[in-house]
């Protein structure tokens, strides 16, 4: 009897194609670089030429040293003698270092009032300052409120007044716009956040050997000014 319906195959009994594990990044080296030719750079980044396969993993068994394939889609593929070891090792701690001197910049936020006070102005723009010093982005924020909000004209002067007191130190990323009952304007720092924190350090490490000189005995001062 045929049967009306398109029937399948029960979900368990469909093979799964298997596409392998996941594709390796790390270069052939040695005994895995399979080409009849390449064109081998010495240790020194010196052009050997192009040379057999065969010659190749010779010149590197001699040297005590690695066959690394460095480009790969070239017609031949490039190959350089090298110690593999060292420089993972060396690219490690290179990618770490990085890592570790890498700084993020942080966006701070400040928010004012269309009609604020002088006092508060000059309070909160300091805020500005400060954090623009250590790099950071700032978003500023105007509140509208009642019926501020038929005069956005306020928000903008104040958000382009506060622009041009910061711009030794920051330019305007993000022009004035307005997003429902405020305004928002993104200042960016001049100077990135790792330079801010190295003239910081420097700055402190003045400041204590300026202390240390003033603490030191009389004596001790007059004979360093002799000197």
């Amino acid at each position: 009897m045929t049967c009306g319906v398109l029937c399948f195959p029960a979900r368990s009994s469909i093979k799964r194609k298997s596409f392998g594990g996941p594709i390796s990044t790390e270069p052939r080296i040695n005994d895995r670089i399979r080409v009849p030719e390449v064109r081998l750079v010495g240790p020194n980044g010196e052009q050997v030429g192009i040379v057999s396969i065969g010659d190749a993993l010779k010149l590197a068994q001699e040297s005590d040293l690695d066959l690394v394939e460095v480009a790969a889609t070239a017609r031949p593929p490039v190959c350089k003698l090298m110690d593999y070891g060292k420089f993972k090792y060396e690219s490690a701690m290179k990618a770490r270092e990085a890592r570790r001197n890498q700084a993020h910049t942080i966006i701070k936020e400040i928010k004012l009032r269309p009609k604020i006070d002088p006092h508060d102005y000059e309070t909160k723009k300091g805020h500005v300052v400060r954090f623009l010093k250590a790099g950071d982005k700032v978003k500023v924020t105007i509140m509208f409120r009642g019926r501020e909000q038929s005069r956005p004209e306020l928000g903008f002067r104040l958000l382009q007044r506060l622009a041009e007191d910061v711009t030794e130190l920051g330019f305007v990323e993000s022009q004035p716009k307005q997003d429902g009952r405020n305004m928002i304007m993104v200042i960016g720092p001049h100077k990135k956040k790792a330079e801010a924190k190295a003239e910081k350090a420097a700055a402190k490490a003045q400041r204590g050997s300026e202390s240390a000189e003033q603490d030191a005995p009389l004596g001790e001062q007059e004979s360093a000014t002799a000197e």
